[in-house]
């Protein structure tokens, strides 16, 4: 078979499917198609053939015969990626699907050893079953697998207290793009003996090679939660909260997640079974969540913070969610803040993030900004604001022309962008860069940092096969 045009000379690949055998590759169309589209549909992508190993020395194979033939793949996850890195446009598509089994649980070194296509939702179940807590948590975690978060250096929602991957991985086990094992699985928190390779890995969107399985930090399972949906008057009260919130708790604040108005009113009208806890019709909400070891105090820590926030005039009304089903229900609303635009057309989508004090500075001068570049825009911003990092969609006006908004999706990224680098932020706080941003973050990425990062990607990849549209 012939690469596709685009990726010549054309190539015979009967010898990676001899490397996998019967069951390990694909070129049904059917088999393909969920694999070559990204969710939200903004790219397709086509593949001569489709990867399917069952064991790293399989994953070293394929990849040592790439690079000795010139052929270029891209790894996926779960394919829940929204930077358009993990489609590809004519390259050989690699899956870890079928490398998906939980290793080891040690609960005495608090770490879990599994392969990367294992599901965060099944890392989080294991880790349950063992009483331990892996505290990564996003709305895709039944989909999303524990290889694509660590190239992406996932986020979430608890990394206020957690962290994101770089603080949750402690070894890694990885194909480098010559073929060779990176046998790193170590378990240790402390190893002073030079460069930590799998650093490099973490975020590298699978520039650097193929994350196989990793070893991840889990934590005491906490035996108190409390979760309660708050309405703020503006961004400026919710950071003023959440300041109170991190004093009066002592560290117990596990999530602190801010959502526009406009946006908790789309959730409520396009999802299913999807109400607002709170009364009448608000600017802000906020989402707080805490947990202790200690049986019930989370409840009192979080019934406090909440009275304390009435005292001040930072919190409006607010809902204690008094049972498991009323936490999930106050998550579902926060969780499909980006599937509830769906219905009201194409947005402008930006994920980026700045110091925490400065969030509101920043939601209110681009705010203004977008006014002034498209008036009658409706911006719905949400996300993780304890970490600074801003989810900032801008909707089309209410009827308004779809196709002539997404036209202009790109000068509106421009402003937005510019704004939160002003502020010393990041135009890619969780996504990464993927193909959609990799060429406009060398406008905002240090020059020394940029050359660095090609000399390092030179070193280990000099034919660029590893994902070769994505990154520097």
């Amino acid at each position: 078979m012939s690469l596709p045009s685009g990726l010549t000379p054309p190539i015979d690949l009967s010898p990676l499917k001899a490397l996998v055998g019967a069951q390990g590759w694909s070129t049904d169309p059917d088999r393909l198609a969920p694999k070559l589209v990204e969710w939200r549909d903004r790219w397709r992508g086509h593949t001569p053939l489709l990867l399917l190993p069952r064991t790293v020395e399989e994953v070293s194979a394929i990849i040592g015969w790439c690079q000795a033939h010139s052929v270029p793949v891209i790894p996926q996850g779960g394919n829940t990626g929204l930077v358009g890195g993990q489609i590809p446009q004519g390259e050989v598509l690699l899956s870890l699907e079928r490398m998906g089994a939980v290793r080891e649980v040690s609960p005495l070194d608090d770490v879990m050893i599994v392969e990367a296509g294992a599901t965060l939702a099944v890392v989080q179940q294991t880790a349950t079953a063992h009483g331990r807590f892996f505290p990564l948590s996003l709305a895709s975690e039944g989909a999303a697998t524990i290889g694509g978060l660590i190239s992406t250096n996932a986020g979430g929602t608890a990394v206020l207290r957690y962290g994101t991957m770089r603080d949750l991985v402690l070894g890694i086990e990885a194909v480098l793009p010559n073929g060779d094992i990176f046998r790193g699985l170590k378990r240790l928190r402390k190893d002073n003996t030079g460069y930590d390779l799998k650093q490099l890995l973490i975020g590298g969107e699978g520039t650097l090679g193929v994350v196989t399985a990793a070893a991840l930090k889990l934590f005491p399972a906490l035996s108190s939660r409390a979760t309660a949906f708050a309405a703020a008057p503006s961004p400026r009260a919710a950071l003023d909260l959440l300041a109170l919130a991190k004093a009066d708790s002592g560290g117990g604040v596990e999530a602190f997640e801010l959502m526009a108005g406009e946006g908790v009113g789309f959730a409520v009208r396009h999802i299913p079974d999807t109400r607002c806890p709170l009364a009448g019709d608000h600017l802000w909400y906020v989402l707080i969540e805490t947990a202790s070891a200690e049986a019930g105090h989370a409840e009192i820590a979080l019934q406090r913070i909440l009275e304390k926030g009435m005292e001040a005039g930072l919190i409006l009304d607010a809902a204690l969610a008094q049972s498991e089903a009323q936490r999930h229900a106050f998550w579902r609303i926060r969780e499909n803040q980006s599937a509830a635009q769906k219905a009201e057309g194409a947005a402008w989508k930006h994920d980026i993030s700045v110091p925490v004090a400065r969030v509101a500075d920043f939601i209110a001068q681009a705010s203004l900004a977008m006014s002034a570049f498209s008036p009658g825009v409706r911006v719905v911003a949400f996300g993780h604001v304890g970490d600074g990092n801003i989810h900032y969609d801008i909707l089309p006006p209410k009827g308004g022309d779809g196709v002539a908004h997404s036209a202009r999706r790109d000068a509106a990224a421009r402003i937005v962008h510019d704004l939160a680098s002003a502020m010393g932020g990041s135009i890619s706080a969780e996504h990464g860069l993927g193909t959609m941003k990799t060429a406009e973050a060398l406008l905002y990425k240090d020059p020394a940092a940029v050359a660095a990062m090609r000399a390092v990607r030179l070193a280990l990849d000099p034919g660029r096969i590893m994902n070769p549209r994505v990154l520097f």
